[in-house]
């Protein structure tokens, strides 16, 4: 077995469960690759012997049965980046926050080791978004895919701005508003959510349409099929404005056309000891349970 090992940065409250996790993966001879960047903060602090470093996605290939993340569900979408649609499945270990896409427990390292091996886990896929926009821009021509959402904002205005949008090319309305999100199942736990979308489950075929603090009172999130094209254009008062995939942030200029569709490719999860996303939500937003005392 063969696995690459990602963190988004090095925390040194984490060194005690990395070596939980190198200890587990040299106990199974399960040989692992470090990403360089992390390596770099991780070697000041633990000794690793031999160890072999990936750059970029083009060192990651279908020789690799896993990619540990070590942080939060921000580390899991930089690991996209990485993975793309090389088919690697992600374990996520949370060493972050609330952790709905990182959901192995710091304390269990050793033991999802012993289920991955005994291949006691279940593979669950996730859809993407891809975007195209006209005219084209340079950044996105091979990062233009995003896990949780893409997303449109106000840029140099405190100015609400104007969101032209279409559903399969037919005019669904104009929202005046400071953003608009299009989130994908995954992503509606995020930043939809705190703008008052609904939670979609990981399986459900939908995206969703949520403004940002829209103008027009009577706008409100939208659900459509993930099969669903949609295009936007935004204007406002200044001729730049922000364009988000995840936490990647390119600037488009007015009048610039905005394509979303599902991407041709999906992103692998690993699931362990039964902890299923509906198990994960009850947990991390306590539902059920009495929050007054």
């Amino acid at each position: 077995m063969k696995v690459a090992i990602y963190g988004q940065y090095f925390k040194s409250e984490d060194i005690i469960y990395i070596e939980h996790l190198l200890q587990a993966l040299q106990q199974h001879s399960i040989e692992f690759v470090i990403e360089q960047n992390y390596y770099n903060g991780l070697k000041k602090h633990v000794t690793i012997k031999n160890v072999t470093t990936f750059k970029s996605h083009k060192d990651l290939n279908s020789s690799f049965d896993f990619m540990f993340t070590m942080g939060g569900d921000g580390t899991i979408l930089r690991a996209v980046t990485f993975i793309r649609d090389s088919n690697i499945p992600i374990v996520g270990i949370n060493t972050g926050r609330l952790g709905f896409l990182a959901t192995v427990q710091k304390e269990e390292i050793s033991n999802a080791v012993e289920l991955l091996v005994s291949k006691k886990y279940i593979v669950k896929e996730r859809s993407l978004l891809s975007v195209k926009t006209s005219p084209k821009i340079d950044s996105l021509a091979s990062l233009n895919f995003a896990l949780n959402e893409v997303s449109v904002s106000r840029k140099n205005t405190a100015s609400m701005i104007t969101i032209e949008t279409y559903l399969d090319n037919e005019y669904l309305t104009s929202y005046w508003a400071d953003g608009l999100i299009i989130a994908t199942p995954t992503g509606s736990t995020g930043y939809s959510l705190s703008c008052g979308g609904p939670i979609i489950t990981p399986q459900a075929k939908n995206f969703v349409l949520t403004p940002i603090a829209p103008h027009n009172l009577n706008a409100r999130p939208l659900v459509i099929p993930d099969e669903t094209a949609v295009k936007f254009i935004v204007s406002g008062r200044e001729n730049k404005f922000f364009l988000s995939l995840d936490s990647r942030i390119t600037t488009i200029n007015s009048n610039t056309e905005v394509f979303v569709e599902k991407s041709n490719f999906k992103l692998k999860m690993i699931q362990i000891n039964q902890q299923t996303f509906i198990k994960t939500l009850r947990e991390k937003l306590l539902w059920g349970q009495d929050t007054r005392n």
